[in-house]
């Protein structure tokens, strides 16, 4: 495989994707706010490494992550016959590297951090970072594994969808006031850059694997599961806190 060329492709393509938002800030700073553009050289520096970084990644994504995640499908289901396709407890170990892998990429997700740590900022340290952290990668962990067994046991996908939000409908309804658009914003968070690549190389290639399923259908959609769950562990944390300071005093 060409490297160099490969990367220089993806480099003249991230140029190509970003370029509109280049122009369309430079445009409403000089024509709508009518303001002069300060500090032009670290404004070229930084859309570079902006370019440089998202270039990297993509490349990154193809050559690493992607293939990490249908590689660790494949392996995960081998020598799963027909009979234990009809079987969904043996998959076990599935559904376990799920939940692990949903977890571990979202505790390493920056915008979850970024998030944290402005909600600790914004409620005075009442809201702890790490605890906010690990009830999102708890829910998005249980959501990703909840995808596996979708897949595997060929379940329709609204159905974990309709019963996941009327547990959310239900805990908005008692959860402190204050949690619940942070509960909301932590569901999207969780979908970045790392965790993505993961979990849809890992349903692809699941849904590739156990025979009768087909990757169009059943692959995606855990994306979806693993934005919902983290909304309920989130407002979970906070009732439990709740809960908690109120029986202490």
């Amino acid at each position: 495989m060409n490297y160099p060329l490969m990367f220089a492709e993806t480099l003249i393509s991230t140029v190509r994707d970003t370029l509109p938002i280049a122009l369309i800030i430079t445009f409403f700073q000089l024509f709508v706010l009518r303001r002069p553009l300060n500090n032009i050289p670290r404004l070229l520096w930084g859309i570079g490494f902006v370019v440089l970084g998202l270039a990297m990644f993509l490349m990154g994504l193809e050559l690493a992550l992607f293939p990490i995640g249908e590689e660790m499908a494949n392996q995960l289901t081998a020598g799963a016959g027909e009979n234990q396709a009809r079987h969904w407890y043996s998959y076990y170990w599935t559904y376990l590297f799920a939940f692990a892998i949903g977890c571990s990429a979202t505790i390493a997700e920056p915008a979850l951090l970024a998030v944290a740590i402005k909600a600790h900022e914004a409620s005075g340290g009442s809201i702890h970072i790490w605890g906010l952290r690990a009830a999102v990668a708890l829910g998005c962990g249980t959501g990703v594994a909840l995808g596996t067994f979708r897949i595997v046991t060929g379940i329709p996908l609204p159905y974990f969808i309709l019963a996941g939000y009327l547990i959310v409908i239900v805990q908005t309804y008692f959860a402190p006031k204050k949690i619940i658009p942070l509960a909301y914003d932590s569901g999207g968070v969780t979908t970045s850059t790392i965790t993505v690549p993961l979990v849809t190389a890992l349903g692809l290639g699941l849904a590739t694997q156990i025979p009768g399923r087909n990757p169009l259908t059943e692959g995606f959609g855990m994306i979806a599961l693993a934005v919902l769950f983290p909304m309920i562990t989130v407002m979970g944390y906070a009732q439990l806190a709740t809960w908690l300071q109120a029986a202490k005093t």
